[in-house]
């Protein structure tokens, strides 16, 4: 393969991004990182969210497992308890880079395409082009982002998604109606009540199930152990599966999807009970048609019902797509195998095409739920160092042998 300017380029430096180059450099990958440091949790999520995972599943991964919250909190003296305060987080994906030595070129990739030699040409947003045998996409999900089709030709005056705003204080004194019903809604309501707006949440779905049960059974002690893994995502028992996702990704596929079903249920955190008491919830309510005129958006509801206000907040969650990864060349994204709508990926999360890595959300469905939370970057960062380490041997082994063979005729 002909000589490029990187053996391996990461796009997107948030946890997962920043786990994968430690973990790739520790086995001794040339790799460039590119992308803004935390600028997901920075840029995309409200200023005053709480990290729903403890403290113990949300360390980042690293290869000597020294760069912990634990570690952090030493370090810096900083004082938190749990749940984590997004900013605390974000502090500590900073301070993570800087003790792994990660400084990621904060351009961002515009193009990204393969070339004639089986390796892949980037474009990045000040013009400056590069080429690379192996690119893993480590990008935030903002570009999965998932806006019920009833909103589609409403202007962004009128609906956004929660991933648009990072000051929900930008709706004080305003009528805001959200519409989900997991944590990401519930939450984005409470702390836009806090700042002032009036809020109202709209659910589809016949109730909003709270945590409460799961956490009584977080405080059972030894029990709770074995209930729920360290890693801590997913329903009791079903946890200790989610945990193993080398495991999970050999399930058959309709189990697999079953599971992940389960375990990434729309719920909200119990500590928010008490914050959201206040705040009126409409369940039931299935939205048929959605317009906006003289600056109001008005939800008619199939039981023929309407709820209006100054703004839609979309709380919908988001659904992979890889046509929405804006830089990604179509011919490109085409050329992915997909089952659904997700890429199939093999043990080192390589996609059909050979070098072309997804981690996070896009690796879902393969590998399960856990890949949505921070719990996952460490199996997903070792799993990905050690398989392209792997390959790299199997090339070069052929190559001794024929040396070897040579040099003894």
């Amino acid at each position: 393969m002909p000589r490029t300017d990187h053996e391996v380029v990461v796009v997107g430096a948030g946890p997962y991004g920043l786990s994968a180059a430690a973990h790739l450099r520790a086995v001794g990958k040339e790799t460039a990182i590119f992308g803004r440091t935390m600028s997901f949790w920075e840029e995309n999520m409200p200023r005053g969210m709480l990290v729903r995972s403890p403290v113990t599943a949300s360390d980042i991964g690293d290869p000597e497992g020294t760069l912990s919250l634990d570690a952090f909190r030493a370090d810096t003296g900083a004082v938190f308890d749990p749940p984590i305060p997004i900013q605390t987080f974000i502090d500590y994906g900073h301070w993570y880079a800087e003790k792994a030595e990660i400084r990621p070129d904060p351009r961002l990739v515009t193009e990204l395409t393969r070339d004639e030699h089986g390796g892949f040409r980037m474009t990045l947003d000040d013009g400056d082009r590069l080429t690379t045998n192996r690119v893993v996409l480590a990008s935030g999900g903002c570009a999965f982002a998932w806006r019920p089709s009833v909103f589609d030709g409403l202007p962004p005056e009128a609906v956004s998604h929660t991933c648009d705003h990072s000051d929900l204080g930008q709706f004080r004194d305003r009528e805001l109606i959200i519409v989900g019903g997991g944590q990401s809604a519930i939450e984005s309501a409470a702390i836009a009540h806090e700042a002032g707006a009036a809020v109202r949440v709209v659910v589809r779905a016949p109730l909003v199930r709270w945590l409460t049960r799961s956490s009584r059974l977080h405080r059972l002690g030894p029990i709770t152990r074995v209930l729920y893994s360290p890693e801590d995502v997913g329903p009791a028992g079903l946890s200790r599966l989610i945990a193993v996702p080398g495991l999970y990704r050999r399930l058959p596929d309709g189990l697999r999807s079953k599971a992940t079903r389960r375990a990434a249920r729309p719920a909200a955190a119990s500590w928010l009970v008490e914050r959201m008491r206040d705040v009126p919830i409409e369940t039931g309510k299935k939205i048929v048609t959605a317009r906006a005129q003289e600056a109001r958006v008005e939800l008619e509801h199939a039981d023929g019902t309407v709820t209006a206000g100054d703004h839609v907040l979309l709380a919908t969650g988001y659904k992979v797509d890889l046509a929405k990864i804006e830089f990604l060349d179509s011919e490109l994204a085409a050329a992915v195998s997909v089952a659904g709508s997700f890429p199939v990926l093999n043990r080192a999360f390589e996609t059909s095409v050979p070098g072309l890595h997804m981690l996070g959300w896009a690796a879902t469905g393969t590998f399960g739920p856990l890949m949505r939370h921070i719990a996952g970057t460490s199996a997903t960062a070792q799993s990905l160092a050690h398989g392209i380490a792997r390959e790299r041997m199997r090339q070069e082994v052929p190559r001794v042998g024929k040396a070897l063979t040579e040099s003894t005729r």
